[in-house]
């Protein structure tokens, strides 16, 4: 169908009720400016209701893996949703989303699920979810610059995954880029991926808060644009996770979502895009939600067990999940709102119970970064609880490919993080150069299974 004939539009509004002001998308605004909140992306949801339901899941099929541009890109092919008013030829792609809905059977059957499944978000072009964002702040970078707006680059602080991503997407639409590191908590294959894509990127003697801060205080100045999730263009890359995972599954809503949590971006924008759907009829339900933090960095998890009465940022220690490692999120208010109307609930998880948890799943088949081991850990101990009930139907999100934290997966196997499961480590082990050699071993090996 042709949707040439809809006027779609969306602008930047306050996320304070008792505020609500509005600014244009192409405006370099991250605040309001009347009350200092965080922006939303708001769509005329009246227009887009013009196209039925039925329509929409329609179109959204019919595009979905398409191989014509703009629509190879899951972003893209639901545009209407996410950016109505750029032009085609300033969208910058790399084929993000239509990432695979990992189907993990055996693992539910194990567990009393009904169904259980492991959305693979970093099977992406940086091997991360932030490509969903990074697509679109990007792309709207690209045609503000069309327009006139005079932004010379675009900077990020970043734990990994959204430095790679913004260097990426930057030097694919020759923007120049600028990344702040915490100087010696990032992975190997995280910090190489900026330094490859040309991007001037500085390591600072400071956790990822401190980065933070010191990023606001560079985008003060109006031509270097903000590129971190308290830019609201980020989440409505992100929120179409959630049209994805309820495309796969048939138009069906799962009973709970598990998303790890770091910055808390993520939260909100899947948050956003279930509601989307609701409001325009796609579904019927909400899920509920467990938000998974890393024992040493859950500021919000200590405000769950408070009914969220107040919220204090913490000094997050070193975990293993290194891209969740905030204990000062900006988005925080948001992802209580979502989590407040998703009667979401928040658990942790120790050092300990993410690294097994991680190796747990990967006996499933799938390889699993530390973070996706967070949502895991979650998992089991709500399960435990009875928080999940058995016969309940859940998605895990898993925000980044395995491959990008092979040291953490090396130091498992080798027995380097202290309290692990030792029935879960798989030793290498050493052979003689013939078949009784190996028969040798291969007999004790399924003697023990």
């Amino acid at each position: 169908m042709s949707l040439t004939k809809y006027q779609f539009r969306a602008q930047f509004r306050c996320t304070n009720d008792s505020c609500r002001k509005t600014y244009p998308l192409h405006q370099v605004i991250y605040s309001c400016e009347a009350c200092g909140e965080l922006l939303n992306v708001e769509h005329d949801i009246d227009s887009l209701k013009q196209v039925s339901a039925k329509e929409w899941k329609s179109e959204f099929e019919t595009r979905f893996r398409s191989s014509q541009f703009p629509n190879a890109s899951g972003v893209w092919g639901k545009k209407e949703w996410v950016l109505p008013g750029i032009n085609d030829e300033n969208i910058i792609t790399s084929g993000e989303g239509t990432t695979h809905l990992y189907d993990a059977s055996r693992f539910a059957k194990d567990l009393g699920l009904a169904n259980l499944h492991v959305k693979q978000c970093g099977v992406s072009h940086t091997g991360s979810f932030k490509d969903l964002g990074m697509t679109v702040l990007v792309s709207q970078v690209k045609q503000m610059i069309a327009d006139g707006v005079p932004i010379q680059a675009v900077a990020c602080a970043s734990t990994g995954d959204t430095s790679a991503a913004l260097a990426s997407y930057a030097a694919k639409a020759g923007i120049p880029s600028i990344i702040l590191l915490p100087a010696n908590k990032v992975s190997t294959a995280q910090l190489i991926q900026p330094v490859s894509n040309g991007a001037l990127v500085l390591a600072l003697e400071t956790d990822f808060d401190g980065c933070m801060a010191v990023v606001k205080e560079l985008t003060k100045e109006k031509s270097i644009y903000l590129a971190n999730s308290m830019n609201s263009l980020r989440i409505e890359g992100q929120k179409t996770i959630s049209i994805e995972i309820t495309q796969q599954l048939g138009w069906k809503v799962p009973d709970w979502i598990v998303i790890p949590g770091g910055n808390l971006g993520n939260v909100s924008a899947l948050g956003m895009g279930f509601e989307m759907m609701f409001e325009l009829g796609l579904i019927d339900k909400l899920p509920r939600i467990i938000l998974a933090q890393a024992k040493n960095a859950s500021p919000l998890y200590e405000s769950f067990k408070k009914g969220y009465t107040d919220f204090s940022p913490v000094t997050a220690e070193k975990t293993l999940a290194s891209a969740i490692q905030i204990g000062d999120p900006v988005s925080v208010k948001k992802a209580i709102r979502v989590l407040k109307k998703f009667n979401g609930i928040v658990e942790v998880a120790t050092e300990e119970e993410l690294a097994n948890a991680a190796a747990r799943g990967d006996l499933y088949g799938l390889y699993n970064d530390p973070h996706t081991g967070v949502a895991l850990a979650a998992l089991l101990k709500s399960l435990e609880s009875g928080v999940v009930k058995k016969g309940e139907s859940v998605v895990v999100i898993s925000t980044a490919n395995g491959l990008k934290f092979t040291e953490f997966k090396l130091a498992y196997h080798e027995g380097k993080i202290p309290n692990i499961d030792e029935k879960l480590r798989n030793r290498i082990q050493a052979c003689k150069p013939n078949i009784s050699g190996v028969m040798e071993i291969l007999g004790k090996q399924l003697k023990k299974s």
